[in-house]
């Protein structure tokens, strides 16, 4: 995780001095967040796949196929049911992106788990199959635009909850934070483990609020443009100053998703009992099957999840473009993978973590931005994200060796 964080702030600092400074600014940063969530949700449920020794190299092209019914579902049945813009499109577009998504994830989760087919070769044709079917729900036809309601869950300014909200949000996340440290340090001593010094603890939330707090800050001080910003102030029935006002946007919809996407599979991972019988599946599959544990029904479950988190992706993804393309979600799966195995997840399985694939995604979503911006053609990109992923398997490996 240290690791992690250097290597973030080394790609930050040299993206931000090769680019004359255009990259660590509140437009740019904000701008990253919203791209990242996506990537960062999916890296969520591919920390699970790829713990219990599987892989989905499906995810991409999923997205693509649940997107496309999204804005077939929005724009043209729905709005022959019960209208255009009804308040209730944006949530049914929601629970049929996730259904859809969790259908396809437990079909191929089934044909692995119970018919003993390698995940590889079952998510290698799901890539095929998948993509295809996007293409084939409107023979290859972008639909768009979305429904309003719908669009703020892909960011933008729609998408943002200003700056009041923002801070409202970040100082709960700190209390949270607070109680989380004291409540792990109560339970430990309760069963007698031994306990970080009373410094490090301190040092632990100081960092981890700060980290917080300055996030909210700098989406804060990415303002809205003036011509935005006046037409909400006369909305409100408020005179516009003459010297001009800032508002700032404020934390975006979907990194707030994405963010609860994480908090919850932590909690799953390390709570309850599904999450302990994952990596009890990974680490040792027939110890957990002689245990007493259902490892097919696990596994088909672990497939099922990454679906559904794939549907909630799509939304996102959908919603930020404000249209359903037949591309969308083109080498998400590269991208996915990548951010997971970045984030300490063993492709051997038994190892994971969701926070550090959290983080993989925010890293493999800086490098993309940082080549954008300072101009590197989409084939270079390509090449070093291939490297970017090749040397994390690798020092995967010299790690797994050191631990043995």
């Amino acid at each position: 995780m240290i690791g992690m964080v250097l290597a973030l702030a080394v790609i930050w600092l040299s993206f931000d001095w090769l680019s004359g400074g255009a990259f660590l600014t509140p437009r740019n940063l904000w701008n990253l967040s919203v791209q990242t969530a996506s990537v960062a949700v999916m890296a969520c449920g591919m920390v699970l796949v790829i713990v219990t020794r599987n892989i989905d190299l499906s995810v991409g092209s999923m997205l693509g196929f649940v997107g496309m019914v999204v804005g077939l579902v929005q724009a043209r049945l729905l709005p022959e049911l019960i209208g255009f813009e009804h308040p209730a499109t944006w949530l049914i577009s929601v629970a049929v992106a996730v259904a859809l998504g969790g259908a396809v994830g437990l079909f191929q989760g089934a044909l692995i788990a119970y018919l003993a087919i390698p995940s590889f070769i079952v998510t290698l044709g799901g890539l095929l199959i998948w993509r295809g079917c996007a293409w084939w729900v409107t023979q290859g036809q972008t639909i768009a635009p979305m429904d309003s309601r719908f669009k703020p869950l892909g960011g933008g300014i729609e998408g943002a909850i200003g700056t009041s909200a923002s801070w409202a949000i970040g100082l709960v996340i700190c209390a949270l934070i607070l109680i989380g440290i004291a409540f792990a340090r109560r339970q430990r001593r309760r069963f007698g483990f031994s306990l970080r010094p009373l410094w490090a603890e301190c040092a632990i939330a100081v960092i981890s609020c700060g980290a917080v707090l300055g996030a909210v800050l700098i989406a804060n001080s990415f303002a809205l443009p003036a011509a935005i910003a006046r037409r909400l102030v006369e909305a409100k029935g408020q005179a516009w100053p003459e010297g001009g006002l800032t508002i700032g946007h404020g934390l975006a919809v979907p990194v707030l998703l994405a963010l609860t996407v994480g908090v919850a599979m932590s909690f799953l991972t390390k709570r309850l009992r599904f999450g302990r019988y994952v990596f009890a599946i990974g680490g040792n599959p027939e110890a957990a099957q002689l245990s007493g544990v259902n490892t097919r029904k696990v596994l088909m479950l672990v497939f099922g999840l990454m679906g559904a988190l794939v549907g909630i992706s799509a939304c996102i993804s959908t919603a930020r473009l404000d249209a359903a393309t037949n591309s969308a979600g083109t080498l998400d799966e590269l991208y996915v993978i990548a951010a997971a195995v970045i984030g300490g997840t063993s492709l051997a399985g038994g190892i994971g973590s969701v926070t550090g694939a959290m983080l993989g995604a925010l890293v493999m979503q800086s490098l993309q931005s940082g080549m954008v911006l300072i101009g590197l053609d989409t084939p270079l990109q390509n090449i070093v994200v291939g490297l970017v992923l090749v040397v994390a398997v690798w020092l995967d490996g010299i790690y797994r060796r050191r631990l043995g």
